[in-house]
């Protein structure tokens, strides 16, 4: 569905007025729908479009082409198939499940066409910075970044790196490194200090900006709830929810043995009213389905009746606006995860691992609950959503703490003033 289109008052204001407008190319490295591409959208939506030309690029069509299309965000949305998402994958197609059982010489092939399509598409891409007149390429996402920080070698263009990763892999490490150094990048903008991390060898080029969202489309007025009635709960049933993509380092497995620690510890009345659901599936690019391993650890731990797994919703808010407590169980170094903003911004106190940027976001003891995460501490997590279970009190406060917490200091508005008056300063229009 279309958004409304950007009222004057809420178009972020920049102390620069340049004379033109600056011209930006954001690539972002992946069509699916994910945190990267949703957080990109609401930097777009709130950009001022009379001082910066939006202009996206994106591997293929999919959820977040139609997300972007639909809106009206961009001037230009361009499509470059030889922006490789994963390197062995099949070469007229995005990767699936069954292509990682592929025979080891198809996969090398694959490999060995993949590395040629990148250098055809980053040739390609350099002919649209030039064509163009591009003044910026905004680099969205790991494969972005290193994309772009070739891009800014060929085409003499400057690169703005927004990272939203804490970790590369080790082959690939000196590489990154080299990149983030390099004079073609001239600023890399990082959602969380556990992402600014990684780049010691270059900490002027650094800024701290935190994700965010736009705090009236996840106000919790006039959201339609939905959860509740599609599983048939009961008004008092107390619902911890949690979203995100069903994945090993998302934690979904220590979630599940932590709500069974729960439900062990209340009587058979008490039990009946609470229940576990999670949102989300593992995409189909991914190996293997953890979806089906935790639906399988459910069945074995026998709480089929108050564990549910709903699948992939592409519009969450309905949802979320019946959890009672949001869970974020994510086991790793995650930078900063969306779905603790989305969840506080609907009025949700969080209880999720202390890892990664999450305590950035989240206040222990005032809108949620941090737990120790390395090691993830299971029956930790499991206390405190049994505080939460027991007190309905303690639920509103926290949930009216995290909703004010959001619009305070979460906001996407002023989070797009600060990235404009960025690619402002790189391209030399501020005043």
């Amino acid at each position: 569905m279309a958004l409304d289109p950007l009222r004057a008052e809420n178009r972020p204001r920049s102390s620069s007025t340049p004379a033109r407008k600056a011209r930006v190319l954001f690539v972002n490295d992946t069509a699916r729908n994910g945190g990267p591409g949703r957080s990109l959208f609401y930097i777009l939506k709130f950009l001022d479009p009379e001082v910066i030309h939006r202009a996206v690029v994106l591997p293929r069509e999919g959820v977040i082409s139609e997300l972007y299309a639909s809106s009206g965000i961009t001037e230009e949305l361009f499509f470059e198939p030889n922006l490789v998402e994963n390197p062995v994958e099949p070469w007229n197609r995005a990767i699936e499940r069954d292509d990682f059982d592929a025979p080891l010489p198809l996969k090398a092939l694959r490999l060995a066409g993949n590395v040629g399509r990148g250098a055809f598409g980053i040739a390609r891409l350099t002919r649209l910075l030039r064509a163009g007149h591009y003044d910026l390429v905004y680099c969205n996402g790991t494969n972005a970044c290193f994309a772009g920080g070739a891009l800014a070698k060929t085409s003499g263009v400057p690169a703005l790196w927004h990272v939203r990763y804490t970790s590369v892999p080790s082959a690939l490490e000196r590489v990154h490194a080299a990149l983030a150094a390099s004079r073609g990048v001239r600023s890399i903008v990082c959602v969380s200090k556990a992402s600014a991390a990684l780049f010691p060898h270059c900490p002027e080029k650094v800024k701290v900006i935190h994700n965010a969202l736009d705090v009236e489309e996840f106000a919790p007025r006039g959201v339609v709830p939905r959860l509740r009635l599609e599983l048939g709960l009961a008004p008092n049933c107390v619902v911890f929810g949690s979203q995100g993509r069903i994945l090993p380092r998302k934690g979904y497995i220590e979630m599940v043995r932590a709500a069974k620690l729960v439900l062990d510890e209340l009587d058979a009345e008490d039990r009946a009213r609470v229940h576990f659901a999670v949102l989300g599936d593992t995409p189909a690019d991914m190996r293997p389905d953890h979806l089906v391993e935790c639906r399988a650890l459910v069945r074995e731990l026998g709480i089929e009746k108050s564990f549910t797994f709903m699948g992939f919703q592409i519009d969450v808010k309905p949802y979320v606006a019946d959890f009672d407590v949001a869970v974020v169980p994510s086991v790793y170094e995650d930078p900063l995860p969306r779905a603790v903003i989305e969840s506080m911004a609907m009025g949700k106190p969080v209880v999720a691992f202390d890892v990664g940027g999450v305590a950035e976001m989240l206040r222990h003891g005032e809108d949620g609950a941090l737990v120790r995460g390395n090691p993830p501490d299971v029956p930790g997590l499991a206390r405190e959503m049994l505080k939460y279970a027991r007190d309905r009190g303690l639920r509103e406060r926290h949930g009216k703490a995290a909703r004010l917490r959001i619009e305070r200091d979460f906001d996407s508005r002023a989070q797009a003033r600060r990235i404009q008056d960025e690619i402002l300063t790189i391209v030399g229009m501020a005043r």
